[in-house]
Formats: C-alpha cells, structure tokens, sequence
C-alpha cells in the first residue's frame, strides 16, 4: 500500500482496478492545511491521461504488474510476437500498445513485456540498442555547410538525424529513451 508521501514520477498505481503511472509529480505545501500532491497520470492500458491532486494521508494500491524477460521474435500484420525465455510460450502485442518500442526491435532481442492480468500490455526495450544504417546521404568532403547532421533509416525503418560521417552499412547506437543517435560502434 502506497501514501500520498510516496508518489514520485514513475511510479505505477492501481485506480479503478486499472494500472497508472505517474508522467508528472509536484509537490505544493500552503501555508495553512494538509500538503497536496499534484499528479499527471497515464492508463497503461488505454493511454488516456489525467490530472489529479492528492491530499497527505490518502493511499493507494500499488499497480499489480508482471515483468517477463521475453525474446522479439517477427512481426505479422500489426502484431509483434515475443517469446517467454522460460516457457517458451509465445504471446502476440499490438502495434498500438508497442508505442515507440517498435522502432528498436531486432530479430532476438531480449525485453522486458509488461503484464497485467494475464495480458500483454506493453513492452520495455533496453536504453541502448545498436541498428544497422540502411540509407542515407554520402559525406561529401570539404562540405562546410554548417549541418551538423543528416537523416538515416536504419534496418527497422526508424528515421533519426545523425552526425554527418555516418555512413550506409555501419552500425550506431541509439538511446531509446530519447530516440537519438549516440555513438558509431566499432568493430
């Protein structure tokens, strides 16, 4: 059971038997009266968005959520399939409850799906992915544009500037948690 004293962003919460996270948290404490905990929160599972503000002492169910260790298997249609490492049991997620996650999946890769009873309803990809660049620009020597970075799909159809001596064929890594370039892999 959580206080309003432990809500902070990030963390996950049950109301109306329907699992939140908090996207937005801020503390006010007036000069007379209780303290009040202003939120932002997101249904994991319909994504819909709303504000609320707490009062210290409320309390609140924590959000009854699995994590599994699952491996990206293929897509077909608009379903990603994952496979449990343990099980071997393999579950299908929609497009829609991929959200960005989608962009980074490769063939094997290890993620962690989000499970609230019994259904599959998000999935959390590593901070760091390396993806092969399929297309873009050449670097002309001497270019003194000024531009300081170029598009790049890489094998996943994912667009993202890039700095521009990156060329087809090399491998970079991506933090998913912003969707931008962060380092050329060697090797």
């Amino acid at each position: 059971m959580y206080t309003a004293a432990d809500l902070k962003k990030g963390l996950k919460i049950a109301i109306n038997d329907e699992p939140y996270i908090i996207t937005h948290f801020d503390f006010a404490k007036p000069g007379k009266g209780q303290a009040l905990y202003r939120t932002k929160m997101k249904n994991m599972i319909t994504g819909s968005t709303m504000d609320r503000t707490y009062r210290s002492g409320e309390t609140f169910e924590p959000a009854r959520l699995e994590d599994r260790v699952m491996q990206y298997l293929y897509k077909e249609d608009d379903h990603y399939c994952f496979m449990d490492n343990d099980t071997f049991e393999q579950i299908h997620i929609s497009e829609e409850a991929m959200g960005d996650a989608k962009n980074y999946l490769i063939d094997n890769l290890q993620v962690d799906v989000l499970i609230f009873r019994e259904k599959a309803i998000g999935v959390d990809v590593p901070n760091f992915v390396n993806l092969r660049v399929v297309q873009t620009d050449p670097w002309v020597k001497g270019d003194t544009s000024g531009s300081d970075s170029k598009p790049a799909t890489v094998e996943t159809g994912y667009v993202l500037r890039v700095p521009p001596f990156i060329e087809e064929g090399e491998l970079i890594t991506i933090d998913t948690r912003t969707g931008e370039y962060s380092t050329r892999v060697k090797g």
